[in-house]
């Protein structure tokens, strides 16, 4: 059992694979003058409801939650609208007494795009590649900031037809094969599949249907650069990579945990990006 005075957070994985979660929360706590600390701790599935129920015990002000937990942690808690549309949370704190939950995925999202886009969400259409867990939270997000319609592709269309039933009229199911044709019509194009990530076949979409001013984002950090953001690059095009979102998702918990909201900073992504490239 880990105890500790200062205030202490930890992410909850299995296996708890290399994170750079302690990478980015160290270095706020450093620059912020805090006492406290970020933990990983490995809970095999059997162990997960003890485990999250003797949080607090364990001296955590709370966690983050990852693979394969996050669904798990929504029974184990009380999650907000967000973390229950996703269907999944990332990020557990106390308050009133009681567990609650959340989904920063949905506002690493978009904070990530008005930082690298401001303007973005006028474009009112949308095109999203993938339908999983992450296409979820992008489509919350999407939504919450007024999108009127989504064009929603995955390459098993019920996939993106439940998701579609689920948020309603302004998200649009479509073919894998009809993915080109939109793109004339697509304001914003945002990747959430691992199409691009080293080891997996690449994204074949024909940036250059795309409208003059569409904005591109693409969720893959593993390149930092994917063929998509070049190609997006290449015309002029404003992007938004998925190492930023990376890091704007992380900022919410730890203002639930340690009382202080931290900043996306310069320093901080060459800090992590110097890390994702070590051989």
């Amino acid at each position: 059992m880990t105890v500790t005075k200062a205030p202490a957070a930890c992410l909850i994985g299995w296996p708890a694979a290399h994170s750079r979660s302690p990478l980015i929360h160290h270095y706020w706590l450093r620059k912020l003058g805090i006492e406290g600390g970020y933990l990983i701790e490995a809970v095999p599935p059997d162990n997960l409801r003890d485990f999250v129920l003797r949080l607090s015990l364990r001296g955590f002000a709370g966690a983050n939650v990852t693979i394969p937990h996050k669904e798990s942690v929504l029974e184990l808690s009380k999650p907000d609208a967000r973390a229950q549309a996703v269907g999944a949370a990332n990020t557990l704190w106390f308050a009133d007494g009681e567990l609650r939950s959340t989904n920063t995925d949905v506002e690493g999202f978009v904070g990530n795009l008005d930082a690298s886009a401001p303007g973005w969400d006028a474009a009112g259409e949308a095109l999203v590649l993938g339908a999983g867990g992450s296409s979820r939270a992008i489509v919350f997000g999407l939504l919450e900031r007024g999108f009127k319609r989504i064009h929603l592709a995955n390459r098993t269309i019920a996939r993106a037809e439940t998701l579609a039933r689920q948020f309603g009229p302004n998200v649009h199911p479509v073919t894998w094969d009809s993915v080109n044709g939109l793109l004339p019509r697509a304001k914003l194009l945002v990747n959430t599949t691992s199409l691009g990530m080293h080891g997996q076949p690449s994204l074949d979409v024909e940036v250059a249907r795309l409208p003059d001013g569409a904005v591109v984002a693409d969720l893959v950090y593993v390149p930092l650069m994917t063929p998509l953001l070049a190609a997006a690059k290449a015309r002029g095009l404003k992007t938004a990579d998925g190492l930023g979102m990376l890091l704007h998702q992380a900022v919410r918990g730890f203002e639930l945990w340690f009382g202080q909201r931290p900043q996306v900073t310069a320093e901080l992504r060459a800090l992590v990006e110097a890390d994702l490239t070590k051989t």
